[in-house]
């Protein structure tokens, strides 16, 4: 794989950034399907992710309504053009052959962020070297997990830090996992890790302390859904916080994260800048999450989605929907710039 991933058809009657799904399923390797799409025990939790989205209701304000609408928004002093960021999620070559390098392509092409999964399945120096310089790109963020041995995950951080990415995301809710017996393609692989990878198997409080003194970028923690453990992290000097339940994956029976999100921010919005994934694929969520105290929001499966249809193509469609989802929901609400977005959006009997 090498140069610009080429542009591919996208399927027809793609209205939503859900409608890739079914086109997804019906490409994907059943393997494939089985690691991107899978959920925790019954996959309650999320179930809870999109039903917490979609119990929101948005309320109106009318006679207000602007030409445009400002999409920007500042992450750790920088502005950037849209609050839109691609999750982490490793091996994306199982979805298409480009992987992580069509969909930071993508990503960058809509002036989205990237945060590239330590499980990537394309180098990270190719990543980045391919849209560090692409002036309306989105943050380029790296993905963490701490390794039992430090030695070996300060090696990622220094990596990271000499290939051009700007934060690094600690992700604090996968060490501990049911485990999933799935036979994957020897051809893709976890290409950053060491082989085999010795993930810690009980990180604390006092790693992330370390982690954060290392480190020379600035740190974000991904998958606190807890005030007590943002308060603790923003005692620690972390930069921010990233609300997650890894997509369902994890612990069945989480709390979604719409409804962790306005008790996390309550506790320390103030201190710490707050993103937010798990269920959300459309503009007017992005829209509810912004108003309940999210500076950005990561997008997963969708992406994913409109990668394995299209290659960069698909994957730069489900973001531009989104986004212009996002511009409109905005507009339809009265407000001239998303950062003006506050919890009087959100109609107080579905909160």
């Amino acid at each position: 794989m090498s140069g610009t991933p080429a542009l591919e058809p996208l399927p027809p009657g793609i209205r939503t950034a859900g409608d890739y799904e079914a086109h997804a399923r019906a490409r994907l390797q059943a393997q494939a399907w089985a690691y991107f799409d899978g959920a925790a025990g019954r996959g309650l939790t999320r179930g809870a992710n999109r039903a917490a989205w979609d119990a929101l209701s948005l309320w109106p304000r009318m006679l207000r309504a602007a030409p445009t609408v400002d999409l920007s928004t500042t992450l750790l002093g920088r502005t950037w053009p849209s609050p839109l960021l691609v999750a982490p999620m490793a091996l994306q070559r199982l979805a298409h052959a480009d992987g992580e390098l069509a969909t930071a392509l993508a990503a960058a092409m809509q002036g989205a962020g990237m945060v590239l999964s330590l499980q990537t399945s394309v180098a990270a120096a190719t990543v980045a070297d391919a849209v560090r310089a692409e002036p309306a790109r989105g943050p380029l963020w790296f993905q963490l997990s701490l390794l039992q041995d430090r030695g070996a995950t300060l090696e990622q951080v220094r990596r990271a830090e000499a290939a051009g990415y700007e934060a690094l995301v600690l992700t604090v809710d996968a060490t501990l996992r049911a485990p999933r017996p799935l036979a994957l393609p020897l051809q893709v692989g976890a290409v950053e890790l060491p082989h085999p990878p010795v993930f810690h198997p009980a990180p604390s409080w006092d790693d992330v302390a370390w982690l954060r003194a290392q480190a020379r970028l600035p740190l974000l923690l991904k998958g606190v859904l807890h005030p007590g453990d943002a308060r603790e992290a923003s005692r620690l000097g972390v930069a921010g916080l990233i609300i997650s339940n890894h997509g369902g994956r994890i612990l069945d029976g989480a709390v979604a994260t719409a409804t962790a999100l306005p008790a996390v921010a309550d506790a320390v919005g103030n201190e710490l800048v707050l993103l937010v994934d798990g269920g959300l694929s459309s503009g007017t969520d992005v829209l509810k999450a912004l108003a309940l105290g999210a500076r950005a929001v990561l997008l997963g499966r969708p992406v994913l989605w409109g990668l394995a249809c299209a290659g960069a193509a698909g994957a730069a469609h489900v973001l531009r929907l989104i986004r212009d989802e996002l511009a409109l929901a905005a507009a339809q609400c009265g407000l001239r710039s998303i950062a003006t977005a506050t919890a009087e959006l959100i109609h107080p009997t579905s909160v």
